[in-house]
């Protein structure tokens, strides 16, 4: 017999499950909706001995996760780095890669592992069922938004639990130590390097096409000459790194010309030296405009003012080209009278 055969009044009648479905079939709505089971407590919820065992086992997590961090940075400065290890089935394998990717994946392992066991063992694990509601909440929703935040806060026992709080802020306070420490793999320190040059108190001017070094009468008004330390040869190891940083290039002005007072003083017979790196990007500077006395960076046109200290009057760059002092020793060559007295090219963030 099927329903139709029923009279109507005999029907079992539909009740509402409370939540907008019905927990009994009909022909308008064919799926029953069979509602949230019952709630069944847990063994933390009704045995504070065993709440107390699963907060020991979250704080354990917790803690192994801040040891493993630690040992991602004991093993980051201990073991070598070419120091390889025999893993089976693995074979030969870098010993410090192995170590770190180990501590790291426990580390992270132990923090997720201890808050899944924390949220199954001691959070509330009450279902709820609520309406889909329009995305624009109105008032008094969003003010049982913070009444439910609040209530899930109390229920998560955050404040209660004041050894699994201490030692999750602690493991996820260590972790981030990690990804610190390699940074320190990116290559040296540059110590006070970046500030530093070959050019030292009596180092020869070398011309940089013809490798000898520079009499004052081999620089004339209005030329423009490139010039390195005397002892570096182009077939030196490093050669590019120093050159990078004492390029040189010298140009005579004549001294009435001259503007700045500290130019003129660090100059010789109105022939001034100063860092061919530009202080933007550090492209090697080329141009050189004989009645303006200005520089150009053919890179992205910073323009420098030779007569004026090489201060910036166009262009990115930051600041001046950085001068050498110069003079002319007991033969009659040009020498460095020390070195520059600020880092050259880019300015980088410990710059004053």
């Amino acid at each position: 017999m099927s329903s139709q055969d029923i009279p109507e009044e005999n029907l079992p009648a539909a009740q509402d499950t409370g939540h907008g479905a019905l927990d009994v079939a009909d022909e308008k709505n064919p799926f029953a909706d069979p509602g949230v089971p019952p709630h069944e407590p847990r063994i933390q919820d009704i045995d504070e001995r065993a709440a107390k065992r699963s907060e020991r086992a979250v704080a354990l997590l917790f803690t192994v996760s801040m040891l493993a961090t630690i040992g991602f940075i004991a093993a980051f400065v201990t073991i070598p780095v070419h120091k390889t290890v025999y893993i089976f089935p693995l074979g030969h394998i870098g010993a410090l890669n192995f170590a770190l990717g180990v501590t790291l994946g426990v580390a992270l392992f132990c923090i997720g592992a201890g808050a899944v066991h924390w949220g199954r063992t001691l959070m509330s694990d009450h279902e709820l069922v609520q309406e889909r509601h329009p995305i624009e909440a109105p008032a008094d929703v969003r003010a049982q938004v913070f009444e439910d935040f609040r209530q899930g806060a109390k229920e998560s026992q955050l404040g209660r639990r004041k050894l699994i709080r201490n030692t999750m802020f602690g493991a996820m306070a260590m972790v981030p130590l990690s990804g610190v420490v390699l940074l320190r793999d990116l290559g040296p320190l540059p110590e006070d390097k970046l500030r530093h040059t070959l050019w030292r108190k009596g180092k020869l001017i070398v011309n940089m096409n013809t490798n000898e070094p520079l009499r004052p009468s081999d620089v004339a008004v209005g030329s423009l000459t490139f010039a390195k330390p005397e002892g570096l040869e182009e077939h030196d190891h490093g050669f590019q790194n120093e050159i990078a940083k004492a390029a040189l290039m010298l140009v005579r002005i004549e001294p009435e010309d001259i503007k700045d007072k500290r130019e003129l003083e660090w100059s010789h017979e109105g022939i001034v030296a100063y860092s061919k790196i530009c202080t933007h990007v550090g492209c090697p500077i080329s141009l050189y405009e004989q009645q303006t006395h200005h520089v150009l960076c053919p890179c992205h046109q910073s323009t420098f003012d030779l007569a004026d200290g090489a201060r910036v009057i166009f262009g990115p760059a930051g600041h001046p080209l950085p001068q050498l002092r110069i003079g002319v020793n007991d033969e009659g060559y040009l020498e460095a009278l020390g070195d520059f007295e600020e880092p050259v090219g880019p300015a980088f963030w410990e710059r004053g």
